[in-house]
């Protein structure tokens, strides 16, 4: 039986979510006949976490579909035991890298990958408590339906079962490593207002995320698309592609990586940094290695949280911190895409840490001139937009060189992250 790792992280009120992720699970188990280990990392307060465990606890019983609701303290005696297990150097800082006191989007996401080798599950399929399913029909549109078949089985077995096929005759012996589709509803960052305050502003800002050294009809391009997803349009009938996923069209809210991926290395474990969990869409991109692209979005939403006067600054914050890390990433995937396939796999095909984690620890000696304009761009914008953007300007001013220097020191914690994670994954089976 192919057991799968359903994972929901989550730091808020997510109860219906819970539910619905276990109608998930169960149409897995009816429809391919899966052994699905529901996983739920809670981090939320201890009031909304109690009402997740009556969520869970009222779940009907589902042959086939087993529920783990760990909170961080569960999390972090598990964690501590298997980097204990690993003989790992400096232990103290893999475990502060594994669940970090701040919001890490990278490190709730490897928490996941680490308990799913631990369960001895085959993939790992992600969604988010700020999503939900679409309905047609009358019935909810679940990702899992083109995500389960095909995982780690060579492309030319899923080439029947697909609508369409771009995909390389010399990739057709190539697992299928990644199975996803983007969202609909609100932008994917929670930055609408700014586009609703000033457009000009909203393209300065959101451009700020392309190379330095790109055009300006190319950057312009780049902010149409930007956190857009697939638009609006709701889910009419399947349409599914077998080809080498582009990572602009995939959602972390609704994708589903081979334990090949996952289990060779990790995502970056920045904190307070908005995208850090895409990583792997770009590396599986790059190394060639294929995957399904399918239509059924998940539908977003925005919880009120990020709009409260502490949310507020907290959440643009990630989002700048967004775009300091893409100096070091834009580094990252240029090489990535320069090595291809020849440099990025081994003979079995599986995607090799070593590189990947040469290449982030090289991006950390980068001249910080771009990063230094970006933060000079942010300000000039923020203070155009006056009110509480103004005033978190004057906050990020005092800030600068602590941002910079964080940049690059995420870098490295991933670098030394991705060395230790085939231990970490070892010490987690056993």
């Amino acid at each position: 039986m192919n057991r799968v790792c359903l994972a929901l992280p989550t730091n808020r009120a997510c109860s219906a979510t819970i539910t619905a992720l276990h109608a998930e699970a169960a149409y897995a188990v009816r429809h391919f006949g899966a052994d699905v280990q529901l996983l739920i990392l809670d981090s939320a307060d201890d009031r909304t976490r109690t009402a997740h465990a009556d969520t869970v606890a009222a779940l009907p019983p589902e042959p086939g579909v087993t529920v783990h609701h760990l909170d961080e303290e569960h999390q972090r005696a598990w964690l501590r035991r298997t980097v204990r297990r690993s003989g790992l150097p400096e232990p103290d800082r893999l475990l502060d890298l594994m669940l970090p006191p701040a919001v890490s989007y990278g490190a709730c996401t490897n928490r996941a990958f680490l308990l799913a080798a631990s369960l001895g599950c085959h993939s790992v399929h992600r969604r988010d408590s700020d999503s939900t399913y679409q309905v047609h029909a009358g019935r909810p549109v679940f990702p899992v339906h083109h995500e389960l078949p095909w995982l780690g089985r060579p492309a030319a077995e899923a080439a029947a079962a697909v609508t369409r096929t771009d995909l390389g005759p010399a990739l057709a012996h190539r697992p299928v490593s990644l199975a996803g589709a983007s969202f609909i509803g609100e932008l994917s960052v929670d930055i609408a207002e700014i586009r609703r305050l000033d457009e000009g502003v909203y393209h300065d800002v959101v451009g700020l995320w392309a190379p330095g050294d790109w055009p300006e009809d190319r950057r312009r391009a780049l902010v149409e698309e930007s956190f857009t997803g697939a638009g609006t349009d709701p889910f009419t009938g399947d349409r599914s592609t077998l080809t080498v996923v582009d990572p602009m069209r995939v959602d972390m809210c609704n994708v589903a990586f081979d334990r090949a991926v996952y289990e060779r290395v990790p995502l970056p474990p920045a904190t307070d940094t908005i995208g850090s969990d895409y990583f792997l869409l770009h590396l599986v991109h790059d190394a060639g290695l294929p995957g399904i692209l399918h239509n059924r979005h998940i539908e977003n939403f925005h919880t009120p949280e990020r709009r409260t006067d502490t949310g507020f600054p907290a959440y643009q914050r990630r989002f700048v911190k967004f775009l300091l890390s893409m100096l070091h990433f834009h580094h990252v995937y240029d090489r990535m895409a320069a090595e291809g396939s020849a440099g990025l796999l081994d003979p079995a095909h599986r995607v090799r840490p070593d590189r990947i984690a040469r290449l982030a620890r090289e991006s950390t000696a980068l001249d910080r001139t771009e990063n230094i304009w970006r933060l000079d761009r942010v300000e000039t914008a923020y203070r155009k937009l006056g009110g509480r953007y103004a005033r978190f300007a004057d906050e990020l001013a005092g800030q600068r060189g602590e941002l910079l220097d964080q940049a690059a020191r995420d870098m490295d914690d991933f670098a030394f992250l991705t060395e230790a994670w085939p231990s970490l994954i070892e010490a987690a089976r056993t």
